[in-house]
């Protein structure tokens, strides 16, 4: 695992990455907090994947940004329903959503934006107070309702692991959930597809890859620890 806490740049920490994750694992740098001139220095090392949990911060460093035109912006944060049509204008990728009543307001602002960001669905696998997500059995019984949903791009599943849990317990998730998009694809569904999976970070990446995620969610291991306002 890179170590996050190292004098090394941004540059040789994504190097050192790029050694160990496949080329077709989708390295998304996590940059809540980190400052476009950060960024900057991760884009220039190769990065394209930028994920954000908080809406404005990611308008304003858009506007910072806007010169590096190919960058995909990512959402990985909890989403308001409040917040819903500025997601859709701001980001390419949405990964969290979590809920029947998010994915109909998705569907209802969806023409009005005309935007349709690639979806994810949050899958919560485990009991967990802090996390959002479907639970195995509330994800089965939307699923033909989702399906429905025809101004919805669904690509897959994301999960953030419960803390506490031992090496094993985590590439045990990692694997179910890999399971479970793999029964799920194989369905005969008119609108949903997953192909796409979101899970690992930097404590845990390495075991989300042994699991054949298709992307990791990195922060600390490409810009090592963050100053939190």
């Amino acid at each position: 695992m890179v170590d996050c806490n190292s004098g090394a740049s941004i540059a040789q920490r994504i190097a050192t990455l790029r050694q160990r994750v496949p080329a077709s694992v989708r390295l998304i740098a996590v940059s809540k907090y980190i400052s476009p001139e950060m960024m900057r220095q991760a884009y220039a090392a190769g990065i394209r994947d930028f994920g954000e949990n908080r809406i404005q911060e990611a308008q304003a460093k858009r506007g910072e940004l806007a010169d590096l035109t190919d960058i995909t912006w990512h959402f990985i944060g909890h989403l308001q329903a409040n917040k819903v049509r500025a997601a859709l204008e701001t980001f390419d990728w949405i990964h969290t959503v979590d809920s029947l009543k998010l994915a109909q307001r998705l569907q209802a602002l969806i023409p009005a934006v005309q935007n349709s960001p690639k979806l994810l669905l949050q899958v919560k696998l485990r009991p967990d107070p802090q996390k959002y997500g479907w639970t195995i059995s509330e994800l089965t019984a939307a699923l033909p309702e989702l399906d429905q949903l025809t101004e919805l791009n669904i690509q897959g599943l994301m999960t953030i692991l419960p803390l506490g849990l031992t090496p094993a317990e985590q590439l045990l998730v990692f694997q179910e959930l890999h399971n479970l998009a793999e029964t799920w694809q194989h369905q005969a569904w008119q609108h949903l597809s997953f192909q796409e999976l979101s899970m690992g970070m930097s404590s845990d990446y390495p075991f989300a890859l042994q699991a054949q995620t298709t992307m990791i969610r990195l922060g600390q291991v490409i810009f090592g620890p963050r100053s939190i306002p």
